[in-house]
């Protein structure tokens, strides 16, 4: 008999710990290799954890609740064969983690445009990577961070901790008037509640997603330029093809892939919409990762990314497009497939809405909201006069962050991606 450690997992890049949401297995039974045996929550999606060898779980060191930094032992299992723990899978993993852990505290310590929290203050209190950034980006002092009270495992501050201390906070001051004073702001209007109201408790998902559109709204300043683009060409196209896609690729080919083709040649011709503010500083990203919204069955919205999307051609990404959209409905999505985007679209169309207003994804700068396609009466220009057509024609809503993109910029993006909708070529082949 041997013992392997069973370790937290590395789930994305920048995903440095998890949450414990629930054990799927119990002390004693018996787990398959590859076998869920927990489910885990990040800052980005919940995720099941399977185990690495199959044995009987004979320890649980995380409990339901727990915070658990990525390398860290979570529970012990039993095998049969015999793993040395020098050579188990677990155990290079934990060493990689803990390597990238320690190379993630050091350039954050070492780099001279830093000013994030070292893990552990002068109180000897340690603080998640998770805590030190967000205490950074609303200029929390080391000192001032140490007075808030944590809930977490041995007292650590969790990431519902500092932000119930913010709203707090924020609810204490408000904004300095012209005179240098500050005065307390409004007490919000009291609800008033009957027994024939039905009271819901938020899901996780939907607190997530009230806490980042709040907290986007905060950040940027939004603006919102409108383009009505006539698309009959890119509707022609899409109607010609969409049985080729199916019958050769296996693929529903729908308008989205087209659209985002669109956008990702627009950003080409209009690069400082691919950026990202730090503090004084812009960020030109070197790669265009496009966010697509995607409704769950649930009501709430995910939004899954494809990276390099300038490197793939239109079956590329009818390909992504299908496999991200299938995985979110089903909640297999992994929390590398849900970071690292630049620009975001959310097709509001697919609700009936003609166009929309949408709330930027921190910490992109742009997003385009895709209206629905409706066959409108329209002038047509020819050589020969004017006269009256039936067009297919959609709205495009294009927020941006006035901090960093003008109108001019985000007007000429926005009617960019139209140009390039309405001269689509009709005899392309894919």
């Amino acid at each position: 008999m041997a013992t392997v450690e069973m370790i937290m997992p590395k789930m994305g890049e920048s995903v440095m710990e998890g949450t414990i949401l629930s054990w799927l297995k119990q002390v004693g039974d018996v787990v398959e290799e590859d076998e869920s045996v927990l489910e885990v929550a990040t800052d980005k999606v919940d995720t099941e954890i399977p185990a690495i060898h199959g044995g009987t779980l004979k320890e649980i060191l995380a409990q339901e609740g727990d915070v658990v930094q990525v390398g860290h032992p979570i529970a012990v299992i039993e095998t049969d064969s015999s793993v040395s723990p020098n050579d188990s899978v677990e155990q290079k993993a934990a060493e990689e983690a803990s390597k990238l852990l320690e190379s993630v505290i050091a350039d954050h310590s070492s780099s001279a445009q830093s000013e994030s929290l070292s893990p552990k203050t002068s109180s000897g209190r340690f603080y998640s990577p998770l805590v030190r950034n967000i205490a950074k980006e609303e200029q929390i002092a080391a000192e001032e961070l140490d007075t808030i009270p944590g809930t977490g495992k041995e007292g650590r501050v969790t990431k519902k901790d500092i932000l119930a201390y913010l709203d707090k906070r924020k609810s204490l001051v408000s904004p300095a008037h012209t005179n240098g004073t500050s005065a307390p702001i409004a007490a919000p209007t009291p609800l008033t509640v009957s027994g024939e109201d039905e009271i819901i408790e938020m899901d996780r998902m939907r607190k997530m997603i009230a806490e980042r559109m709040l907290s986007s709204k905060q950040t940027s300043p939004h603006v919102t330029s409108f383009v009505e683009a006539d698309v009959s060409d890119m509707v022609k196209w899409r109607n010609k093809m969409k049985h080729t896609f199916k019958e050769r690729d296996g693929q529903n080919l729908t308008f989205t892939p087209i659209i985002i083709e669109a956008v990702v040649k627009a950003i080409k011709d209009y690069p400082m919409i691919n950026i990202q503010v730090d503090g004084d500083n812009i960020i030109k990203k070197g790669k265009i990762n496009i966010g697509m919204a995607v409704a769950l069955p649930s009501g709430n919205l995910i939004v899954p990314v494809i990276h390099n999307a300038d490197q793939l051609n239109i079956i590329g990404l009818t390909k992504k497009v299908n496999e991200l959209a299938k995985k979110a409905r089903e909640n297999k999505l992994t929390p590398d497939e849900l970071s690292g985007g630049t620009y975001t679209i959310s097709n509001v169309g697919s609700f009936g809405n003609v166009m929309g207003t949408p709330i930027l994804v921190q910490p992109q700068v742009g997003i385009l909201a895709l209206g629905a396609i409706q066959k409108k009466p329209s002038v047509i220009e020819t050589p020969q006069g004017d006269f009256i057509g039936i067009r297919h024609k959609m709205f495009l809503s294009h927020s941006y962050d006035h901090r960093v993109v003008d109108g001019a910029l985000g007007g000429m993006f926005v009617r960019r991606v139209a140009d390039y909708l309405e001269k689509f070529d009709t005899d392309r082949v894919a």
